[in-house]
């Protein structure tokens, strides 16, 4: 059996967080090559292709999508193709809004079209909001204000420079981000495998380490387990089986989860924090699922 890991040139060199999963496929005797996804390579001599770290690929979207056609055509790709396709554009909350799995409260603001901030703030009764874009990383273009004269004008000339070429949402800022921060569940083969809290640094909203954020592990609260069977059951019935899927969670005030995220194309899976459990659990769903064709 052999599988290529899909990654990216430049990759950081303080990433080492799959290093004990590879340690963990070589003990399972699964043989693997880790490749930038733009490679000039064979993807058909591989049993299958693992998205891991390509991280490049918000900044040259429409290569990473005709990249997936080929690879796809050459070997298995996992997640699949239409998975990847359907998560590669966060519209896919609206989706999921649809279909009873709570979200934010969230205001869509499409591409080409003219918003108030003020009014929908209004409309909304919310005292603080919170813009992003539908593609993005890494809290790309994310902007955070409030309902002042001022913060509505900041966000009002955001919206206005973002909204002519990209999807945008606008959401209620939810606070305790920046003291209790983000969840997240790690998930295989549908098996909760370990959980993690990513927490700003103070008086920040980004929860990503690149700012500084600290994460520790964490066990999902039920309601939190609940809401990412949901979603992956869903997801599952759509797309087919998802090998892995991170499932991030924000909280209002009273600790009621909303999935902010479902990351099902190339996450950070936190194995630090799940220890050689989870690696030996994503190595065993890999190759049982490889085995069955």
């Amino acid at each position: 059996m052999k599988i290529a890991i899909a990654s990216c040139f430049n990759l950081p060199e303080w990433e080492q967080d799959d290093q004990p999963f590879f340690a963990q496929l070589a003990a399972d005797q699964i043989e693997y090559q880790v490749l930038a996804w733009d490679s000039d390579v064979d993807w058909s001599q591989f049993d299958a292709c693992l998205l891991r770290t390509t991280w490049d690929y918000q900044e040259r979207f429409e290569e990473f999508i005709n990249w997936i056609d080929k690879v796809s055509t050459q070997t298995r790709l996992l997640n699949n193709q239409a998975v990847v396709l359907w998560n590669s554009h966060k519209k896919y909350l609206k989706d999921l809004e649809d279909a009873g799995i709570t979200i934010a409260p969230t205001e869509w603001l499409w591409r080409g079209q003219t918003y108030n901030i003020g009014h929908l703030m209004a409309m909304r009764g919310w005292d603080q909001g919170f813009i992003k874009p539908l593609v993005g990383a890494n809290a790309r273009e994310c902007l955070p204000f409030d309902n002042s004269s001022k913060g509505l004008q900041k966000a009002q000339q955001h919206l206005e420079r973002l909204v002519a070429t990209e999807d945008l949402v606008l959401q209620p800022y939810l606070a305790s981000v920046e003291t209790f921060g983000e969840t997240s569940g790690i998930f295989f083969d549908h098996e909760f495998s370990h959980g993690t809290r990513k927490v700003p640094v103070k008086g920040d909203f980004r929860v990503q380490d690149d700012y500084g954020a600290k994460d520790y592990p964490y066990q999902l609260s039920p309601a939190e387990k609940a809401l990412a069977a949901k979603a992956m059951e869903y997801v599952s019935e759509r797309f087919g089986r998802l090998l892995y899927a991170r499932i991030d969670f924000l909280h209002d005030q009273e600790g009621t989860p909303y999935l902010n995220e479902m990351e099902l194309i190339e996450p950070s899976l936190f194995f630090r924090h799940g220890g050689k459990q989870s690696c030996r659990l994503l190595s065993q769903k890999l190759k049982y699922l490889l085995s069955r064709g």
